[in-house]
């Protein structure tokens, strides 16, 4: 079947339902939280966050996809274990990340009491490590939720498989981008920059809490 043997409104409905399944889908606390806070601990502008996000984001797709076309042209013989192995590898990055900043923050020497309770550490890690650490957390977690879409559209073509793709994209890239700017505005409006001495700390722990929460999400 090609995507000329389905009716247009069909194509655009089921189009429309994998955009608002992968907008919802972004909305999971693992798909904006870690850059908003990765990108507070490396004082990343807006423009960086959001190019992180974008790549993260990407990338999720590209893997969900991969492995989606995998089941598909396995007929479902696609070993599970590997599949369900792939988000343990997002949690093991979190951990890493949250143990790097916890680590730093508890060995840091204590801010004298005369300084700026706005100043922030200079960032500990690259600015490379931290994006491609970021992509490479998502890269490595396919959504799981999408992957039924795919699948209930095996014998609908390579054309509607890559429409539908481009719409987990679009749907995925827009959820992200839009929680991580309004977890950003509510850091401003709530003034947690008051925090800011602690917030190596408190990174290390919410990346781990984070980590945990994928782990516990798998059981």
């Amino acid at each position: 079947m090609t995507p000329s043997d389905l009716e247009q409104p069909v194509v655009l409905s089921l189009l429309g339902a994998g955009f608002v399944t992968a907008l919802l889908h972004a909305a999971l606390p693992t798909h904006w939280l870690p850059f908003v806070l990765v990108g507070r601990a490396q004082r990343w502008d807006l423009p960086r966050v959001l190019g992180a996000v974008t790549a993260a984001g990407l990338a999720h797709i590209v893997t969900t996809a991969a492995v989606g076309g995998l089941i598909v042209a396995a007929g479902l013989a696609l070993d599970p274990w590997l599949v369900d192995q792939l988000p343990n590898l997002a949690a093991v990055l979190l951990f890493a990340f949250g143990a790097f900043y916890l680590s730093r923050a508890l060995i840091r020497r204590p801010v004298p009491a005369g300084a700026p309770p706005l100043e922030l550490a200079e960032p500990g890690v690259s600015h490379a490590a931290a994006f491609w650490g970021l992509v490479a957390m998502m890269a490595v977690s396919p959504g799981e939720v999408l992957l039924p879409i795919y699948l209930s559209q095996a014998s609908a073509g390579l054309g509607v498989l890559a429409a539908l793709t481009v719409a987990f994209a679009a749907g995925t890239v827009a959820g992200m981008a839009g929680f991580t700017l309004l977890a950003r505005a509510g850091w401003s409006i709530l003034r947690l920059e008051r925090w800011a001495r602690y917030e190596g700390a408190i990174l290390g722990l919410a990346l781990i809490v984070i980590g945990l929460l994928v782990l516990l999400g798998r059981h």
